[in-house]
């Protein structure tokens, strides 16, 4: 794997810790480098969408290095620590990083698990935990939260626009339907569940649950009563070799694949390529326009992979929805660093702290958005002290036997369902953590 700049490979073996280090340098010039660091998970269950994930993170700080020549002059530096999707190794890689360099700029974990790992610490080292679409759904609330910015959406935001959805093909009723939840049986998996109850509450549907024991290869007793069952639609919480299982099993139990809608962790073009037209119908929410190429991937192209110094195997896979995914969330970091320079002193290195100010007072507006090249790929973002998430805003894809479609317009979650929970939630974090809630 190429890696850019001032950057080389570690001795460290791959399966067990694929680390990309900065190489030592003068005091003079560290102190123009901002250091991010990169947990990824290349091996294990979840490689599939991990992979693709991680090279989306590292190729976006690559091309702001090569096109812009850092963040107003501060060239970022980074290190991957390989976490394979689990917790204990998440922690280990998160205790690893922290102070390195100029001080962590803020982790993505890449897992729900680890992200409720590092919560507790976080607070106590003041480092930034953001997590776009996935982690603790009531950390929207920044006064309690305040190192956490689950950005772009949580995972009760997918299910409530999962339940749109259907309403809308139901023509607005789910009286008496059967709704089926399969998921990975993880903190992941459980996430949305909770959210789901108060929905079935209100719109009277039955919700039936089915967890599926990790990694999940083997779910054919799942489908046999799925289609025992017979529910009306399958919400499935999937990530991994999970996914093109369950998609096969769902072919193989005679269950339609327009029925199901999967998290927005498996709907990548790698969960239904393989399974070609057997997947036909299959849809997944989104929270970026999965079917659209933009000007950043132009850019990519022609700074980076042109140049011989992309990270994914082939240029290829530049524009899957997980390297984008995972080039949205680098971007968010780099404008978080950016914000932070607006006030502290551009062209400075951001402490930690200072970089979560720049999290917590993101403001990409649809011009800002086309000038980083993202204005066709996502929606607008404003974030403030009391609500880290910015405005959630989803949609939903349909694989068609050969590319993903949008087949909806974009739907924002309820907020008269979410906000009484993530109030409830985050009051109860609070009072088991001893915390006292910031004033806004």
């Amino acid at each position: 794997m190429k890696m850019f700049g001032s950057l080389t490979v570690t001795a460290a073996a791959f399966a067990a810790a694929a680390t990309f280090s900065a190489a030592p340098l003068p005091a003079q010039a560290q102190a123009a480098e901002q250091f991010v660091p990169l947990l990824v998970y290349r091996t294990g269950q979840f490689a599939p969408l991990g992979i693709p994930w991680a090279d989306g993170k590292q190729d976006y700080l690559k091309l702001i290095n090569a096109r812009d020549g850092g963040v107003n002059g501060v060239k970022l530096v980074f290190e991957e620590c390989e976490t394979a999707y689990d917790a204990a190794k998440g922690v280990e890689c998160y205790e690893r990083l922290k102070s390195k360099g100029s001080g962590a700029s803020g982790f993505d974990p890449q897992s729900t698990g680890i992200t409720f790992a590092v919560t507790d610490k976080a607070f106590n080292d003041k480092v930034s935990i953001e997590t776009l679409g996935y982690g603790l759904s009531q950390s929207v609330d920044g006064t309690v939260f305040e190192w956490n910015f689950p950005l772009l959406g949580t995972y009760w935001t997918a299910a409530d626009v999962m339940i749109q959805d259907i309403l809308k093909k139901e023509k607005g009723s789910l009286k008496g339907k059967k709704i089926a939840l399969v998921y990975h049986d993880s903190p992941y998996g459980k996430e949305p569940i909770l959210l789901l109850q108060k929905r079935a509450a209100k719109e009277g549907f039955e919700l039936s649950l089915f967890p599926v024991t990790p990694p999940g290869v083997e779910q054919k007793s799942t489908w046999l009563q799925i289609r025992q069952q017979r529910p009306d639609y399958v919400l499935f919480w999937s990530a991994g070799v999970m996914t093109p299982a369950g998609i096969r099993e769902a072919q193989a139990s005679g269950y339609p694949r327009e029925k199901i809608y999967a998290i927005w962790w498996a709907g990548s073009d790698h969960d239904v390529k393989d399974i070609g037209a057997g997947a036909k119908g299959y849809n997944a929410i989104t929270i970026h326009n999965s079917s659209a190429k933009d000007k950043v991937h132009d850019d990519l192209k022609k700074f980076v992979y042109d140049k011989g110094q992309g990270t994914a195997g082939a240029a290829s896979e530049v524009g899957v929805m997980a390297h984008t995914r995972g080039m949205m969330i680098s971007m968010l970091q780099v404008e978080a660093i950016r914000a932070a320079q607006e006030k502290y002193g551009k062209g400075k290195v951001m402490t930690p702290e200072q970089v979560r100010w720049g999290f917590e007072n993101l403001d990409l507006s649809a011009d800002k958005l086309k000038a980083l090249g993202f204005g066709e790929i996502m929606r607008p973002v404003k974030t403030s002290c009391s609500n880290h998430m910015g405005t959630d805003w989803a949609r939903i894809v349909q694989w068609d036997g050969g590319k993903w479609n949008l087949v909806s317009d974009w739907y924002q979650a309820d907020q008269t369902i979410i906000e009484p929970l993530v109030k409830e939630l985050s009051a109860k974090y609070a009072k088991d953590k001893n915390i006292k809630p910031r004033a806004c």
